[in-house]
């Protein structure tokens, strides 16, 4: 980071989140964003920034949190298993790097809403215990729904999580490239 920023390390969410990104969007830098399968992973990912003196944030797919479980893993619910577990051990030492942390969903399609859904109950949980959600953000990539249902679903979520001051990275529209079996090319 170029100029010093008035968030604490850790975790952010809520104010000092839309804080960091005001800093970086003023001073001209961007937030790097790495999707992490391992507590290894996410621990490497933190050095590097600490190294750096930069902010991070840490996102998980789907696939990504159903490894972070353990491939030998066969329950439906082992990503939102991993998802959870993997903000939990950030939430736990990210405040050691001595960086601002944001922790992000990625690429939640329609058929993975119910990975979706697990983790807003573990926000919720979360933020009933600590007064703030487990994660910062989330992602919704309904891009393969029409454009009206994707921004209707969209809104529902939106009014959950809102309480909680968690943003909501919504991906409306054709967009190249695949994520978890979401092939849009």
């Amino acid at each position: 980071m170029v100029v010093p920023c008035d968030v604490p390390p850790g975790v952010v969410t809520g104010d000092n989140l839309l804080k960091l990104l005001e800093h970086a969007r003023t001073n001209g830098y961007a937030i790097p964003a790495f999707n992490c399968t391992s507590s290894s992973v996410c621990n490497a990912v933190m050095e590097a920034a600490m190294k750096n003196n930069c902010p991070v944030m840490i996102q998980c797919s789907n696939g990504g949190s159903a490894f972070f479980t353990g491939k030998g893993i066969s329950d439906a619910n082992k990503a939102a298993a991993g998802a959870v577990a993997m903000a939990l051990h950030v939430r736990a030492v990210a405040p050691y790097y001595g960086v601002p942390v944001v922790l992000h969903s990625d690429h939640c399609a329609k058929k993975l809403l119910p990975w979706f859904d697990a983790m807003l109950e573990a926000d919720e949980a979360y933020y009933q215990q600590y007064g703030e959600p487990l994660y910062s953000s989330h992602m919704l990539d309904l891009s393969e729904e029409p454009d009206d249902e994707n921004i209707a679903i969209c809104v529902q979520y939106f009014k959950r999580m809102a309480p909680m001051k968690i943003w909501l990275e919504m991906e409306i529209g054709i967009t190249g490239g695949e994520e978890d079996g979401v092939n849009n090319e």
